[in-house]
């Protein structure tokens, strides 16, 4: 199997012949992943107007706790984190009372910088955390496959501008259609709502202009 960019080059010629969103799916440092159709169930169930390249990066819960703390000054694992390209910053509940967070370009899987030409925009990268997403999925009683969908779905509709902490109930709607679509029983806002099991905020990281 070819690796690198070499593989990812491949990958997107394939992914975007009938679609307007390419997936890719690597490790921390870039390394393709093959995750049980994660890159192909994605790309299937993303709104209709979704056009670019987007990295799912799956990596340890000590580099998500290590981004969140830098991003978000928060010193845990969370589970997904969104990093949109040349978006404009947005002030969220949390960042009201603290500094403004940026991300850089892709700032953890730079191989799809290699892919971006002839195919899309680069709309950033969606990074899980492997180890949180497995205990999620025991707690759900499902399968890892099926949180790492609900986590990368989830994690799309903020690099698409969707941000449900402000929408009033816009995002929840098109991710609960969208889940469906995708045969997920429950989407990751309705787990957080009032009467499900508490989940802490989340604020994705903006990426200056």
């Amino acid at each position: 199997m070819p690796d690198g960019p070499a593989f990812a080059r491949e990958q997107t010629a394939r992914a975007s012949a009938g679609r307007g969103l390419t997936v890719s799916v690597v490790d921390d440092r870039g390394r393709p992943v093959d995750v049980a159709g994660l890159a192909a169930w994605l790309r299937r169930v993303a709104p209709a107007g979704a056009r670019g390249v987007v990295s799912v990066a799956l990596v340890s819960d000590r580099r998500i706790r290590a981004l969140n703390l830098a991003y978000r000054h928060l010193d845990y694992a969370t589970d997904v984190l969104s990093f949109p390209d040349n978006s404009p910053p947005r002030r969220t509940r949390r960042t009201r009372r603290s500094k403004q967070v940026f991300s850089s370009v892709s700032p953890v899987s730079p191989v799809v910088e290699s892919v971006v030409d002839g195919v899309g925009p680069f709309l950033g990268d969606i990074v899980i955390a492997r180890g949180v997403a497995r205990r999620q999925a025991r707690d759900a009683r499902h399968s890892e496959q099926t949180e790492l969908r609900v986590l990368a779905l989830h994690g799309l509709l903020h690099l698409l501008g969707y941000d449900h902490e402000q929408d009033t109930g816009r995002m929840l709607r098109l991710e609960r259609r969208l889940r469906r679509k995708g045969g997920l029983h429950e989407g990751l806002i309705e787990r957080a709502r009032p009467g499900r099991r508490a989940r802490r905020p989340r604020v994705e990281p903006r990426a200056p202009r």
